[in-house]
């Protein structure tokens, strides 16, 4: 035995003291939560002395109950009476129609429309995950620009909003027209790969899911760049990422936005990741100078507290009412009018096996033969998008 410290024999006699206590401490835990679970009508006299003199447990569990209700009430989602939800419209519409300098955050909850699932919904990724279920993949290219990125662009266009800040990697906010100025796609762009090694970057919009071949940590698609034939890396920031890029993400235009604003309004965002960047909330003004928010969703968010109103819809449903209370058509999307197609840069010749991703077309019908219409670069071939003549020296086509 070491001076003036315990025996061996004697640390393992208080180790199984302590384990003897913690068991009888869980068991003691389980008892009381039985007997809890038990109106007090039904509850023997020896389970009220139980409960009388384990006041500590008591309140330990119920405070886990309370937690519990609190957090499954903040998933259910809520919908507004359509009465309510009307006058909570007309209320927003005097909003846009007063603000300066409006700003739109937007999440998944805009593509769910689209046949994209969100995340924290009833049937979200995460949610799905969390009850050991699977998700399946989603087939993005079938994926169209809701009636809600119509209507922002629609708005985008009648000057009422001055930027997008989205969470979306999808591409819908671009493909249904809003300026790649007006756009900060914060988690990048599932259609946009760069070249980190041009200065500044080189930027290539494709018209397939360029992330086939990418990963957390691990960016390259396995393309090489026209000009200088460095590996080409895709915009996706992960969870647990930092976003470096200029582009898509388009921080400092996010930035500036939010500075100018004095009116947010939140489309199908559960915000639990927007409230991490204080910079898109002007946390350091004061809170009577901050933006005014809006926010509409159909789950309980972190930020209701600080709305100036709360509208419980689907997004779509409230856009639509939003536009008719502004007099405004919500334009129809079209393929053939759809930018990415004018702003994709064709593939090599030799990389059309560069990717096995579905390629977006014009139409959803092959072009019939002869068809001089459609360019070259919008025309499928054997699954890739490739031009004629092209050559790792070809220069990038200014759009």
């Amino acid at each position: 035995m070491a001076a003036g410290g315990p025996s061996r024999s004697e640390r393992k006699a208080a180790e199984r003291v302590r384990r003897l206590r913690e068991e009888q401490q869980r068991e003691r835990l389980r008892q009381v939560s039985r007997i809890l679970r038990k109106a007090a009508a039904e509850r023997s006299a020896e389970e009220g002395r139980l409960l009388a003199e384990s006041e500590d447990l008591v309140t330990e569990l119920q405070g886990r109950s309370r937690r519990r209700e609190g957090l499954k009430r903040r998933q259910e989602e809520v919908c507004d009476d359509p009465e309510e939800l009307r006058r909570k419209v007309r209320e927003l519409a005097g909003a846009v129609r007063n603000a300066k300098y409006l700003v739109v955050y937007t999440g998944a909850g805009i593509s769910t429309a689209a046949s994209i699932p969100d995340y924290r919904g009833p049937n979200g990724v995460w949610t799905l995950l969390q009850k050991g279920r699977s998700v399946s993949a989603a087939d993005l290219s079938e994926a169209e620009p809701t009636l809600t990125h119509m209507s922002i662009a629609r708005l985008h266009e009648q000057k009422l909003v001055q930027h997008v800040v989205s969470q979306n990697c999808d591409g819908l906010h671009l493909r249904s027209g809003l300026p790649r100025t007006a756009i900060s796609e914060l988690h990048g762009n599932m259609y946009i790969e760069v070249c980190t090694a041009c200065t500044p970057n080189r930027e290539y919009v494709r018209v397939f899911d360029v992330t086939e071949r990418t990963a957390l940590h691990r960016h390259q698609t396995g393309r090489a760049c026209h000009k200088c034939g460095a590996q080409l890396r895709d915009t996706i920031v992960h969870f647990g990422e930092r976003g470096t890029l200029g582009q898509p993400l388009n921080w400092e235009a996010a930035t500036q936005a939010a500075s100018k604003a004095d009116t947010i309004l939140c489309l199908g965002s559960s915000l639990k990741v927007l409230k991490k960047y204080p910079r898109l909330w002007c946390m350091t003004k004061p809170p009577s100078r901050r933006p005014k928010l809006y926010i509409v969703n159909l789950q309980w968010t972190p930020k209701d507290d600080w709305a100036a109103l709360k509208l419980h819809g689907k997004c779509d449903d409230v856009m639509q009412l939003l536009m008719d209370e502004l007099g405004l058509e919500i334009p129809p999307y079209s393929r053939w009018q759809d930018p990415i197609f004018s702003l994709a840069t064709p593939l090599c010749a030799g990389e059309e096996g560069s990717h096995t991703r579905k390629s977006l077309c014009r139409s959803r019908e092959e072009p019939p033969p002869g068809d001089r219409g459609a360019p070259l670069s919008s025309a499928p071939v054997l699954g890739g998008w490739f031009g004629k003549g092209c050559t790792k020296r070809t220069k990038r086509k200014k759009t």
